[in-house]
């Protein structure tokens, strides 16, 4: 593994550099692994999940302090932590549902809720403090950001840089005023330079590109890996079971090109996995890659790379398919997935702190059907965010409630079943998510039926806020308190799901599975068998009308033709030629 390391190095910094860049790792994992407790140095681990691990999505701060006159049956008075706050409401709400927390960034941070880090070291105060997180590793596997791509104008690094620190003097990408920026992609429209004044009144223009309050590090300089895998493996030390690289294609720069999905960018990407497997940690690399399919699961390397990658082109599909009532394109997508225990393991999502990525979905769905799909969701409250490209501004990302969005017009329908209605329609999306081999995650808003907020993009300046609202914790466990409320109707529709998918190991991201044959708006996923021989249907209805599905595959076949509602969601376990268990979505208004 040491021969690896080394051989990684060389190709990024070239032979000589490479070389004497080697021992300073070498060195930095020694002190490293010295310095863990003994319970996190547990040799080498194999990656496995089971049908029980579910992923939770949330920011440390997801739920505000309850509001005057009410704290709700969990909620105290006294001042407490974000993250102690978020503790609580998990201990009353989650009974066992998730077993991995993915804390998006919780250091102290300048804009973008928490993507532009000024301390990587550090919790932000607003949030509460290491123990807080440290408690909720007690009851969950968590999982971290590194934000390695970009910081904070505000972080000392770069007041260093600016301020002619010797140190910080090249961890940061400069170009001319004049820079031909016309060949380089990324997710923003705004100019790639943005103009900064040194202290000695040096003029100079820094690359970002995600925003003018987040300046890029320039990975070419090996000083600044070596940091972040510092901070890489002082997040394992304080309990990290997965690092989520963020927007990690865009890590390496190289003139004259894309500066995209660059060789070296997974170069680094191997390196951080060598570093995993040279010190046997329990620890897992999570790439995110918002981009075309062929494109995302090339970080999966060759098994050498990410241990899961975000299935990107899933979110658009589903939502594509839950629109137009079509799931084809949906169906014929997730037949090219490999099987179960013989690929690499997707972490499968529909909605997260971001929008609806809709690049991915390029080349699986005709695109005159999904600008149908686009201009349908705008219709519904949902915004469109866009990106650079060398043929001018595209259409990036859908920012949008996902329980809203895919829920239809209940039209004239009494109060109770309209809202029965929309929560069968969002939970049908997300029997697909559930569904099918992988682990799952589900956004924090998804899990208690979020509405969009619509006040959010004017507040914060930025669409995606409208799907990042961070609500009263009273106001939230009165609303999943009443029976009739959406949030209620959506909670206890996860509940039922993940507990069947818990108990079954047939669930199991090992377990095979096969898509059947199906038309129109039905999306069915058959899983196992496991261990047991025992295996699921999972049926979801995607549209408006009640049809008919008549099961092929052995040994559904003894069911014979099947009515599912209008979004109906069905699981169905066999045992011995009969149903041994079952489980809808299907709740009478």
């Amino acid at each position: 593994m040491k021969e690896k390391i080394k051989e990684l190095l060389v190709f990024i910094y070239g032979p000589a550099l490479g070389e004497r860049v080697y021992p300073k790792l070498l060195d930095v994992l020694e002190l490293a692994f010295r310095d863990l407790p003994e319970e996190r140095k547990s040799g080498p681990v194999v990656p496995s999940f089971t049908a029980v691990d579910v992923l939770l999505i949330t920011y440390g701060d997801m739920l505000s302090p309850p509001t005057e006159g009410g704290t709700g049956e969990s909620g105290k008075a006294a001042p407490e932590s974000g993250l102690a706050r978020l503790g609580r409401f998990l201990a009353r709400w989650n009974r066992g549902t998730f077993t991995y927390l993915h804390l998006l960034p919780f250091h102290p941070y300048s804009s973008d809720d928490g993507f532009s880090v000024i301390d990587y070291r550090e919790v932000d105060p607003r949030f509460g403090v290491w123990e807080d997180i440290q408690e909720l590793g007690r009851h969950f596997k968590p999982v971290f950001d590194l934000v390695l791509n970009h910081g904070s104008v505000r972080s000392p690094w770069f007041q260093g840089f600016l301020a002619g620190d010797e140190k910080y003097a090249e961890w940061y990408i400069t170009r001319p005023e004049d820079f031909d920026s016309s060949t380089v992609v990324r997710p923003r429209t705004h100019p790639l330079l943005t103009p900064f004044t040194k202290k000695d009144g040096t003029p100079v223009h820094v690359w970002t590109t995600f925003s003018a309050d987040q300046v890029d590090y320039d990975f070419s300089n090996p000083e600044v890996l070596l940091e972040f895998i510092r901070i890489f493996l002082a997040y394992y030390r304080r309990g990290a079971r997965i690092v989520r690289l963020d927007a990690i294609a865009y890590l390496w720069k190289e003139d004259g090109t894309p500066c995209i999905h660059h060789p070296k960018t997974h170069a680094v990407v191997r390196l951080l996995r060598a570093v995993i497997d040279r010190l046997g940690l329990d620890l897992r690399i999570l790439t995110e890659t918002n981009v075309p399919h062929a494109e995302n699961i090339s970080y999966f390397g060759r098994g050498d790379e990410a241990h899961l990658v975000y299935n990107f082109a899933l979110p658009p599909l589903a939502l594509h398919a839950a629109i137009s009532g079509d799931a084809g394109p949906l169906r014929a997508w997730a037949g090219t997935l490999p099987p179960g225990g013989e690929g690499p393991v997707f972490l499968n999502f529909l909605a997260s702190h971001d929008g609806v990525g809709l690049t991915p979905a390029q080349g699986l769905v005709d695109k005159a059907a999904f600008t149908a799909t686009i201009l349908e969701a705008k219709k519904r409250g949902a915004l469109v965010s866009y990106k650079s490209s060398p043929e001018g501004p595209v259409p990036y990302e859908l920012n949008c409630s996902y329980v809203e969005v895919v829920a239809p017009e209940t039209g004239d329908l009494p109060e109770e079943a309209a809202v029965n209605l929309r929560a069968r329609a969002f939970l049908a999306t997300q029997g697909v998510l559930l569904a099918l081999p992988g682990l799952p995650a589900v956004y924090f808003h998804s899990w208690i039926g979020s509405p969009a907020w619509r006040e959010g993009p004017t507040l914060l300046g930025s669409n995606r806020a409208v799907n990042r609202e961070k609500p009263p914790l009273d106001r939230v466990e009165r609303e999943l308190e009443d029976p009739l409320s959406l949030r209620s109707r959506v909670y206890r529709g996860f509940c039922r799901l993940l507990e069947f998918r818990a108990s079954e190991g047939a669930f199991s991201p090992e377990a095979p599975h096969h898509i059947p044959e199906a038309a129109g708006a039905v999306f069915a996923v058959l899983r196992g068998p496991d261990p047991e021989g025992r295996r699921i249907l999972c049926l979801q209805n995607l549209g408006s009308d009640p049809v008919r599905f008549t099961p092929r595959d052995p040994p559904f076949e003894c069911l014979g033709p099947l009515t599912l509602e209008s979004w109906e969601t069905r699981w169905i376990a066999l045992g011995g030629g009969r149903v041994r268990r079952e489980v809808s979505t299907l709740e009478k208004p």
